[in-house]
């Protein structure tokens, strides 16, 4: 194992010559890459070089007493008998000075040298005994240990409990359970919900591809990746028609599994972004208003009677809000837009904020009267300026007047496009 050599500017001398604390300096870095780890780990007999910087004869006759004092003070740390490292000399001849022996490396015999030198030895062993014990528990984790060694050597003090985990999935049946009910002595739920990342990244290693669920993320979705059952996906909404009311009341939340399993008897939905304009959305007849969550519409892919129902989605009127309408029309294509126009845009410009990261990828779902208002966003955000209209910002009466022409089957947002360019 080698260390990078120090960079030299051509035709200049070394700016420093490295003593103990440099030499420290670059041992760490190869701690820091999980070199010596690695190395440690691998029982490594190779020596750890770590290369000194080549002093010309130009700058050995111009910093003659400076080199003399850093040798000296190099051999002085390499004492017999106590010697951290080995010096790689080589013999230079000088036309003024003569002959004299200029070190080229300092040679550590190995990994735990090496750690010691930098005082790591104690971090190191414990390093060792944890990534022993995984592997010896789980062969298939000696590969994780030598891809991250610095990761083994973060969660060291873990190990044990780590393994019980594994030892459960791999062991117990899981399925109709949730992450709450697993019984693992020693370890809590807050354990691995915390460490969820790290304890996917394992599983992977150590379960059989018939308990793994791919399509389940490991992160966002670590309890179906490995068949647990996860908290419910909920969906909130309101029946915006007296009649039509379940029990008496109007503001539910439930389970998208039990929304899909009981259609209700509406004709018209309505999907809205911001709480309070869902809240203060007025009356209408065999109507239903979901509270949407932004790009997690797909959770309503599944529920199919909705498929019956005429859909109008409303949210802020900015890229990612028509990227929003674009991914729920992949799923109900008769689903049309509510204010999100280019007239309600432009006609509100005193009204408009910054979208700071606007969406840049394609949108093939939207229409013509849609298109345009994205092409004029996006002009705004090759002028500098990337924009929103949020929902809340547009004034009610202004809201009330859209809807109430949605009696006649009619799209608000088509009537009144302003012609004008952007100004």
């Amino acid at each position: 194992m080698t260390a990078p050599a120090p960079k030299r500017g051509r035709g200049r001398p070394s700016a420093s010559l490295p003593g103990r604390e440099a030499l420290k300096e670059r041992c760490l870095r190869l701690w820091e890459r999980g070199e010596l780890l690695r190395a440690l780990y691998r029982e490594d007999p190779a020596p750890v070089e770590i290369p000194l910087p080549r002093i010309s004869s130009r700058e050995l006759l111009d910093r003659f007493e400076e080199v003399r004092l850093w040798i000296r003070s190099l051999a002085g740390t390499s004492r017999e008998g106590e010697a951290p490292f080995r010096i790689e000399w080589r013999t230079v001849r000088h036309r003024v000075l003569g002959e004299n022996r200029l070190p080229t490396a300092v040679l550590f015999d190995d990994a735990a040298a090496c750690l010691r030198f930098v005082g790591r030895e104690k971090e190191g062993a414990a390093f060792l005994g944890a990534a022993r014990a995984m592997v010896a528990a789980f062969p298939e984790l000696e590969g994780w240990v030598l891809e991250s060694p610095l990761e083994v050597h973060g969660c060291r003090e873990d190990a044990d409990r780590l393994l019980r985990v594994l030892r459960h999935f791999r062991t117990r049946p899981l399925d109709g359970l949730y992450l709450r009910q697993l019984d693992i002595p020693g370890v809590d739920t807050k354990f691995i919900e915390r460490r969820k990342a790290l304890i996917s990244s394992l599983l992977d290693r150590v379960l059989p591809p018939e308990r793994i669920r791919p399509e389940h993320g490991a992160s966002r979705d670590f309890s179906r990746r490995y068949g647990l059952v996860d908290r419910p996906s909920l969906v909130r909404f309101r029946l915006l028609d007296p009649a039509v009311r379940v029990g008496g009341y109007s503001d539910l939340t439930v389970r998208v599994s039990e929304f899909s399993e009981n259609p209700l008897p509406v004709r018209r939905v309505f999907v809205v972004e911001n709480e309070i304009n869902g809240l203060a959305f007025p009356d209408q007849e065999r109507s239903l208003l979901l509270f949407g969550e932004g790009y997690a519409v797909d959770r309503l892919f599944g529920v199919r009677w909705l498929c019956r129902t005429e859909i109008f989605y409303w949210g802020d009127l900015d890229t990612h809000g028509l990227a929003i309408l674009d991914r729920l029309r992949s799923g109900f294509p008769q689903t049309r837009s509510l204010l999100m126009d280019r007239e309600t845009l432009l006609s509100h410009r005193e009204l408009w904020v910054e979208e700071p990261s606007p969406f840049e990828g394609e949108l093939s779902r939207l229409d013509t009267g849609e298109r345009e208002t994205l092409a004029t966003l996006r002009s705004l955000v090759r002028a500098g300026r990337g924009v929103r209209l949020e929902q809340e910002r547009i004034p009610f009466g202004r809201v009330l007047d859209a809807i109430g022409r949605l009696g006649d089957k009619g799209d608000p947002s088509r009537e009144g496009r302003s012609p004008d360019p952007l100004a």
